[in-house]
């Protein structure tokens, strides 16, 4: 390095400046001793009329000689560039601490950060006493859910499931190919309602069956909403409208039908990246009532497309409980649920005899395999919604334009 290269040539110039001897060869009598310096030849001649300065040894009468101006001139020049080099290594020395201290400085900077990473890392007896922590924060999830589920099976004396699909009336041709309609399924309604189309936002109320039933009898009432909403699985109950927004994957809205006004709303978890079934591709969250209250269908991938249902709340359309079913989507056109008992209904894509092939009992009391597979009355069908109505024990059903009823006929599951 530069540093390097002037200590070096520093070095080298003192060795070659002065060479100092100290000789103890000659002692006088009285025992003090003379030192005689022995100056070298550093080429340096007498300048003209300038005597030469000598140096005595008394003892052994040598002498020393040199020209004074000569020397002292070389000397000044020497201390000169003595001084320059000095000067050199002051710098030099300047720059070598303002990089040691900027090293220094950077050593600081990287304990402190180590000493700040120290204390961010856990030990690992803090790991494990929040595994602890959330293994006990789990542990409560599940059992407010068992307790949750214990509530729905315990809420209603609910023991009934389906034997056979009866028998099928047409009561009327209206609207779209696709669309739903049903009766308020609360108690003491008697409303019917028509939503048309699979993306609409006219709800047509009827009074009663009757009325609906007779061609000449306009609606009581047209419910402009300001939204659209989404497929043909809506539902309402209570004077309320359950349904799946437009344009979302899964906000389900909570609608007073008086004023038309949003009252509550909710992303349902899991939903919307597929349709629940397969052969009704637009619609994407099916909502249902039976006895045990409201429910929304659901196609989940996580689960391999097959079918979940959740139990929400009416009132805040908080999710109770949800159950993960092994009832495909593929080829299913519609479902439904009687008593907390889900029945998924099957078909082609170019329309046939639809079949209950799947069904899944929240109480754990019937199996799919256990079930022979049931048949609807009608040998040709295209359904895009099927709703049940625990008071009539029927399906309101949309087939291919026309509003049809089919009547179920139920037995006592009781153990």
């Amino acid at each position: 390095s530069k540093t390097s290269e002037n200590v070096t040539a520093i070095s080298g110039f003192f060795r070659n400046f002065w060479i100092i001897e100290t000789q103890r060869n000659s002692i006088n009598e009285n025992g003090s001793a003379v030192a005689f310096i022995s100056v070298p030849d550093f080429g340096i001649s007498p300048e003209p009329g300038f005597p030469p300065r000598c140096l005595h040894n008394p003892v052994s009468g040598e002498k020393a000689c040199s020209d004074g101006v000569s020397a002292t001139q070389k000397t000044y020049d020497l201390s000169s560039e003595v001084r320059g080099y000095l000067s050199t290594l002051s710098s030099l020395r300047s720059e070598v601490k303002s990089q040691v201290d900027s090293v220094s400085v950077r050593v600081d900077r990287v304990e402190r950060e180590l000493e700040y990473l120290e204390n961010k890392i856990p030990t690992q007896s803090n790991i494990e006493m929040e595994e602890a922590l959330l293994e006990q924060q789990i542990k409560a999830v599940e059992l407010e859910q068992l307790k949750k589920k214990a509530k729905i099976n315990v809420e209603k004396d609910c023991s009934t499931v389906l034997s056979q699909v009866k028998s099928l009336k047409i009561v009327k041709k209206s609207g779209d190919p696709n669309g739903c309609w049903f009766k308020d399924p609360s108690e003491g309604s008697n409303k019917v309602y028509l939503f048309s189309g699979f993306r609409n936002n006219t709800i047509l109320e009827y009074k009663s069956l009757k009325s609906f039933t007779k061609t000449s009898t306009p609606p009581v009432k047209e419910v402009q909403l300001p939204f659209y909403w989404q497929g043909t699985g809506h539902v309402i109950y209570n004077g309320f409208l359950y349904c799946h927004k437009a344009d979302t994957p899964n906000e389900l809205l909570k609608v007073d039908l008086l004023n038309g006004t949003v009252v509550d709303s909710t992303l349902l978890p899991g939903a919307g990246r597929l349709p629940v079934y397969s052969l009704n591709p637009n619609t994407y969250l099916d909502m249902a009532v039976d006895e045990l209250g409201l429910w929304v269908i659901h196609a989940d991938l996580e689960y391999g497309g097959n079918l979940v249902i959740t139990k929400l709340d009416k009132v805040s359309l908080a999710v109770e409980y949800t159950w993960d079913t092994q009832c495909r989507s593929s080829d299913a056109e519609g479902a439904f649920l009687i008593c907390g008992t889900l029945y998924v209904v099957y078909n082609t894509r170019y329309g046939g005899r639809s079949t209950i092939q799947c069904l899944y009992d929240i109480h754990d009391t019937i199996h799919s395999n256990e079930s022979p597979v049931m048949f609807f009355p009608k040998r040709y069908t295209s359904h895009s919604s099927i709703h049940y109505h625990p008071g009539d024990k029927q399906l309101y059903a949309w087939d291919d334009g026309y509003q049809t009823i089919y009547k179920v006929e139920t037995r006592s599951n009781a153990q």
